[in-house]
């Protein structure tokens, strides 16, 4: 039986990190119709980014899901892609249009807490995403990882 007290019995299985670099594919932006939750500070920081009075962004920009507020999603033939995903400008390419403004979910994309209770969570949304940015690219060392996943809005 392990010993509980011992340091290694506590280490998250991400204890040496995890390899993610964004890719810019846009698979982790499309999908099911789902929430992209933003907080009123995200939404201002957004409407200002967009030259928009933040009343204007929340018309054009946002709806409300279960009482929170989200970014609108648009169907494609990838599935519903939010709303600053821009596929055009660079073909092949998925960019975020309000990159250095999006919201924390989106900045902490992979490390979400339910994608990483283990490493079979993290393999399955990696596949189910398909996110290729995931296990490739530079390592993510596991205080950045905590830091990422206390960000994600809950």
């Amino acid at each position: 039986m392990a010993d509980r007290s011992s340091p290694t019995a506590t280490r998250p299985w991400y204890a040496e990190g995890l390899r993610f670099t964004c890719t810019q594919c846009g698979n982790c932006c499309t999908g099911p119709p789902g929430l992209v939750g933003l907080s009123a500070e995200e939404a201002h920081r957004i409407a200002e980014r967009l030259g928009l009075e933040v009343e204007a962004f929340y018309r054009r920009f946002a709806h409300r899901v279960d009482g929170r507020w989200s970014l609108v999603e648009h169907k494609t033939d990838h599935g519903y892609d939010c709303v600053f995903l821009d596929r055009r400008t660079n073909p092949g390419r998925a960019v975020c249009s309000i990159y250095e403004a999006r919201p924390a979910q989106c900045r902490t994309w992979p490390f979400w807490p339910q994608n990483l209770t283990s490493r079979r969570a993290w393999t399955a949304v990696k596949r189910r995403t398909p996110c290729p940015g995931m296990d490739n690219g530079r390592l993510i060392r596991p205080e950045q990882i905590r830091i990422l996943r206390d960000a994600t809005p809950g």
